[in-house]
């Protein structure tokens, strides 16, 4: 039978390990090493050792072949219980968010009681492969049966073969990079330098006004002897940034190293259940995740890579029957200052909407005061599977302290892909009937 009363979804809570500048303080550990760190300290912050826990879900973006049960060694590796399942995905930079979903969705449907989402990621250890003719090579030496024959493999070989084939984060259909898509992006939206910058050099403040603040305090565990994330820079310097020469288009471009996210290594966890799991617990609710969405643009075609959450949030806020204007906080992924610009101005312009999200008006402003306000991945950093969960546990966070009603979460994805989320504060008034819209697919 199907179950038509559907469960609100609770946030607990999240637990990350600091995020480093890849090729820095983890240069020697891999994201088992590092997803197993924030697990056990997401399990010692709830009190979750020995516990079962009905589903973890999440994976890596850059990860070797002998990752691919990634989730569920990490869930071996932690003081969770071994009967604990480990599910391995990956949606790009949406993978730890959209593991929140699928977890969400199974709560509120009464599948499951509880969940983890996760992700990590490090490109300190990406993994290096050989060329397509050596491979084959050291495919038919394996199969030899004799000396002779596994060295006859190797006949005619040359040195060029040797060469290594470094991992490629370009998009396969068009060869360009994320941030040669961006500059794209940059100029037809009419993304300033300055305004890239300014937006940049407000996250590494914000960000490092969260340490000094202790908001980070229980969100972040140490991991090989760091304690806070290495990338944000409290000295940082509009003057100094403005020096910096563009990094995709080194002519007319205007996206540098200090407006971009860096490369970086991290992993990130957030705990999800019902109500019901959660008071038999004692782990107070923070928040509760009552809608989902993905959507995906044709950036094959001429449209902006990074542009889908322009649609996901468009069709999760029709869905909800909300504004743009309807929340107090805003979690918008940092992938590089002109993504967030392009998407605040698509989202206000008379053209766009009309046009590409079918509304016969604009989604208009947000109050920037209102966005990112402790900082987000410019400054903090992008472990690309991670990102979801850290900004999921960080909205949750903000809802709980700060009393507000809602949150929005909008985060860019290669492949052309948008992932977004509303988060309801426990207090909000129709937060009794957020289950009831509970859309998390």
């Amino acid at each position: 039978m199907t179950n038509t009363n559907l469960r609100r979804v609770a946030v607990l809570g999240g637990v990350r390990t600091p995020f480093c500048r890849s090729h820095t303080a983890y240069a020697e550990l891999s994201n088992l090493d590092m997803l197993t760190t924030a697990l056990k300290g997401l399990s010692e912050r709830f009190a979750l050792d020995g516990m079962h826990i009905d589903e973890v879900v999440g994976g890596a973006v850059v990860t070797h072949a002998k990752d691919w049960n990634l989730a569920r060694e990490a869930v071996i590796g932690s003081p969770l219980a071994a009967t604990t399942p480990g599910i391995t995905m990956m949606q790009a930079c949406g993978t730890s968010l959209q593991g929140a979903l699928g977890i969400a969705a199974k709560i509120a449907s009464g599948q499951i009681d509880c969940g983890i989402a996760m992700g990590s990621d490090t490109t300190s250890d990406a993994p290096i492969v050989v060329q397509k003719k050596l491979a084959k090579r050291l495919i038919e030496a394996s199969r030899a049966k004799s000396w002779g024959k596994r060295l006859a493999a190797f006949k005619g070989m040359s040195p060029a073969e040797l060469a290594p084939v470094p991992p490629d984060t370009r998009e396969p259909r068009t060869g360009l990079g994320m941030g040669e898509h961006c500059e794209l992006m940059a100029k037809e939206w009419g993304i300033s330098r300055e305004d890239q910058d300014l937006l940049a050099y407000e996250s590494h403040r914000k960000a490092a006004a969260a340490y000094e603040d202790g908001f980070m305090d229980d969100l972040v565990v140490p991991c090989a002897g760091v304690f806070r994330d290495n990338n944000i820079r409290e000295d940082i310097s509009l003057e100094k940034m403005a020096e910096l020469k563009p990094v995709f288009d080194k002519q007319n471009g205007t996206i540098t190293a200090a407006n971009s996210t860096p490369l970086t290594d991290g992993a990130a966890t957030v705990l999800l259940a019902s109500e019901e799991w959660a008071d038999s617990k004692g782990i107070p609710v923070q928040a509760y995740l009552t809608l989902g969405r993905t959507s995906a643009v044709d950036y094959v075609e001429g449209e902006g890579l990074l542009m889908a959450p322009t649609v996901a949030v468009s069709d999760l806020l029709q869905q909800a029957g909300l504004a743009l204007q309807d929340f107090d906080y805003y979690e918008v992924h940092e992938a590089f200052a002109a993504q967030v610009l392009a998407t605040l101005k698509a989202w206000e312009s008379e053209e766009y909407c009309r046009v590409r999200l079918g509304r016969d008006v604009p989604l208009g402003p947000i109050d920037r005061s209102k966005l990112n306000i402790e900082g987000s991945s410019i400054a903090i950093g992008h472990p690309f599977a991670a990102t979801g969960a850290r900004i999921l546990a960080v909205l949750a966070k903000l809802l709980h302290n700060g009393g507000g009603k809602r949150g929005l979460i909008s985060v860019c994805t290669a492949g052309g892909m948008g992932v977004a989320a509303i988060l309801e504060g426990v207090g909000t008034s129709n937060a009794a009937d957020a289950g009831q819209n509970e859309s998390a697919a």
